[in-house]
């Protein structure tokens, strides 16, 4: 901060309340554990307090967020239209409207070999959900399960007003003679606590839907009939392992309603006929320790027999595809379609009449295969001799399937987007042919993406492996604007290094238009793509969990390093930014190396891991245990979490018994998570500033939200600018 600045008020300073934690030999004292006792009137006054010292303290920097918040409105086509996607008579779509926070959800008739329509004035529009209307009446506002029946008639939605990720599922008619009065009208039945996932039935009446036990664990599958009270929903499916979760789904052939149980290792499916949904359900795909699935179905276009499609690790570390004619018993009868093939993980994938479409991993980039189908699947056919990969100007890039819900459609809808490209959409024919560009998502102001520069460093870490991290910054802070890749810019630039590291979530590189405002202002932004996360296959994932767990830290120190010794930054120009699991990350890293960062950004951070996953009362502790291990039943799990867990290794002095200073830091939570209590944060802030009383350490509490943050767009843009403020006042450069 500039001298000039008014003095900060003191930082919130915590009762401490002593509370001794017993497990395997040892006793931690926890002074803050009184925190997570939300009922206590006091954890309410000191969040309030510490949102109090947060603004105080970034006063100054007002005018510099005014600034960055209207920088990325004026980049942003605040009233837009999404490419609309036919299903059957309708071209459905969302828009979003200047000055309106969330999104609004259309739909239009559809005219034969229509392209798709994008002018937002067509009169022919219809609102299906305005969801800016139901924000009006409850403030946050998060909408999932937005479902359309078969027919068209009826759309199923449901909403959480808290951030608590507890759903209200509603009904809406949609018959175009009725949709102005009805839209008006009260609503249908309204089922209360829902989850994710829901399935309509060809029938138009029936809804498959999921509930939540207290852990936040969809662990049932309910049948509702539209038109009758939630009283008379019918229990189908309930799943007693707390590591598992239920997900129902229809498949895009419309065939077959299928409900997956996964845990994070291990799947079992179940599916029942569309069109008999009062029918038991059949088991797919049984249980086995260590083996996952996803399952989909190929209705065959000529009216022959459908196929089952698994998509497993069966045998196959990276994930292969397998299929049987169906019907067939459970675990019986499975060919090999597409083998497991060294170096490409398989994703995911799509089926269509007459092709399927592989998400593939190659080389740490995210590619779509389209594959064509014989007339006839048969045993074992050679699927990939005449396939191809979907192409990519950039590298690195990330292309991913689009919404295609027409099986028999003769062109693919995909998407593609890099650190420099803006996010494009294309059809692309799937019997080959160039790619047919729908829209690119607009920048306003000119921008150009030759005038920034992006690149993939590949950094050694010290046991042989190479950790890829993905570069963008603007051309110019090169001497030579055709320097080759990897170089660094002339001088050392600001840099913001992002990282995640868990679940195998991968952390593709995607345009942000709100990014510009680092970049234009001569900063390198760059992601470390560090194990625990997908990004280069299920290896990659295994060698950072578990008893690994310590390396998803190392190869972040390692990135960071590498980028100072390479010359793109200094550690008094470098910040490092993660969030929930991420946000342990950063905690981790804070310990290991403060000396290397100037400021660290820990949004919703899971930085209280030992305690949580000691707890299984706690939501989602049970389930995690097979990514973080069991620190209650094993020793091992024990010490591998206590060795990291960024709340017990706060440091005060270094082994030498020198002063250890942290980076500036900025915390956030949220009142409502369910996912990462918002004592985690609040705790470790706590603690970190009585270790170290000189450093500024900030806290920002979302009271009305949860693990998400804000809901509307303009929230989210104003937490943006917040952000980056902090960053460029730690920085210097504000």
């Amino acid at each position: 901060m500039a001298d000039d600045r008014p003095t900060p008020p003191p930082a919130p300073d915590p009762e401490r309340r002593p509370t001794v934690l017993s497990d395997h030999g040892e006793d931690r004292v926890d002074d803050w554990y009184w925190l997570a006792e939300r009922d206590d009137p006091a954890v309410m006054a000191h969040l309030r307090a510490e949102n109090a010292y947060a603004e105080a303290v970034t006063a100054p920097l007002d005018p510099l967020r005014r600034q960055l918040f209207e920088e990325m409105v004026a980049r942003i086509a605040q009233s837009d239209l999404a490419v609309p996607v036919r299903r059957g008579p309708w071209w459905y779509y969302q828009r979003t409207a200047e000055g309106a926070g969330y999104p609004i959800h259309c739909r239009r008739p559809a005219r034969a070999d229509q392209d798709p329509p994008l002018d937002p004035s067509d009169a022919d529009e219809q609102v299906l959900l305005d969801e800016n209307q139901l924000a009006e009446v409850d403030g946050y506002l998060a909408v999932t399960n937005l479902v359309v029946s078969p027919d068209h008639r009826w759309l199923a939605y449901a909403v959480d007003t808290t951030g608590s990720e507890r759903y209200q599922l509603r009904f809406r008619m949609l018959d175009p003679d009725r949709l102005d009065q009805e839209q008006e009208a009260p609503a249908p039945e309204v089922v209360a606590d829902t989850s994710y996932g829901l399935a309509w039935a060809d029938d138009n009446r029936t809804v498959f839907y999921t509930r939540m036990d207290d852990a936040m664990r969809p662990y049932q599958l309910w049948r509702h009939r539209l038109g009758h009270q939630p009283d008379d929903d019918v229990l189908v499916l309930e799943e007693r392992d707390e590591r598992f979760v239920l997900q129902p789904f229809r498949t895009n052939d419309g065939a077959l309603i299928m409900v997956e149980l996964h845990s994070t290792t291990t799947s079992e499916a179940w599916s029942i006929a569309a069109d008999a949904p009062l029918a038991p359900l059949e088991q797919v795909w049984p249980r086995r320790s260590g083996v996952e699935c996803h399952l989909t179905h190929w209705a065959h276009p000529g009216g022959g027999p459908g196929w089952l499609l698994a998509l497993t690790n069966d045998d196959a570390e990276d994930f292969r595809l397998l299929g049987r004619p169906a019907p067939g018993g459970p675990g019986t009868g499975w060919e090999e379609l597409v083998p497991h093939r060294s170096g490409v993980r398989l994703d995911d994938v799509e089926v269509f009449d007459h092709h399927l479409v592989l998400g593939e991993r190659i080389g740490g980039e995210a590619c779509l295969r389209v594959v064509p189908l014989p007339d006839d699947l048969g045993p074992g056919p050679e699927l990939l001799g005449a396939s191809w990969l979907v192409p990519s100007a950039d590298h690195p890039s990330t292309t991913w399937a689009g919404p295609n819900p027409e099986p028999a459609s003769p062109t693919l809808r995909f998407e593609q987007s890099s650190l420099v490209s803006p996010r494009a959409v294309f059809d692309v024919p799937v019997a080959g042919g160039a790619p047919v560009l729908r829209k690119r998502q607009p920048v306003l102001g000119g921008y150009d993406p030759a005038a920034y520069r992006t690149l993939r460093l590949d950094v050694p870490v010290d046991d042989g492996v190479t950790v890829p991290v993905s570069v963008v910054h603007r051309a110019d802070l090169l001497a030579d604007r055709d320097a080759p890749s990897g170089t660094a810019p002339a001088a050392p630039a600001p840099c913001l290094l992002y990282g995640y590291g868990a679940y195998e979530h991968s952390i593709d590189p995607v345009f942000s238009s709100l990014r510009l405002s680092l970049l234009d202002r001569g900063f390198v932004f760059a992601v470390a793509h560090v194990r625990g996360g997908g990004e280069l296959g299920r290896h990659w994932y295994e060698e950072g969990k578990l008893l690994h767990k310590r390396r998803t830290f190392t190869d972040f120190i390692a990135c960071a390093r590498r980028l100072v010794d390479l010359g793109f930054t200094t550690p008094d120009l470098l910040a490092a930014r993660g969030a929930s699991a991420g946000g342990l990350l950063i905690g981790a890293v804070a310990n290991a190396a403060p000396e290397l960062f100037a400021a660290l950004v820990a949004e919703v951070p899971f930085v209280d891991c030992l305690t949580t996953m000691l707890d299984a009362s706690l939501p989602l502790t049970v389930g995690e245990w097979e990514e973080w291990g069991n620190p209650k039943a094993d020793p091992a799990a024990y010490a591998a979490i206590r060795s990291y867990s960024p709340y017990d290794n706060v440091r005060s002095r270094a082994p030498d018994g020198t002063p250890v200073r942290y980076p500036s830091i900025l915390a956030t939570a949220g009142l409502n998570d369910s996912r990462v209590g918002y004592w985690e944060p609040a705790k470790w802030v706590a603690k970190i500033r009585a270790a170290n009383p000189a450093n500024r350490v900030l806290l920002r509490t979302e009271l009305g939200a949860g693990h998400g943050g804000p809901s509307s767009r303009y929230d989210a843009w104003r937490d943006e600018a917040f952000v980056y403020a902090f960053v460029l006042d730690a920085l210097n450069l504000a």
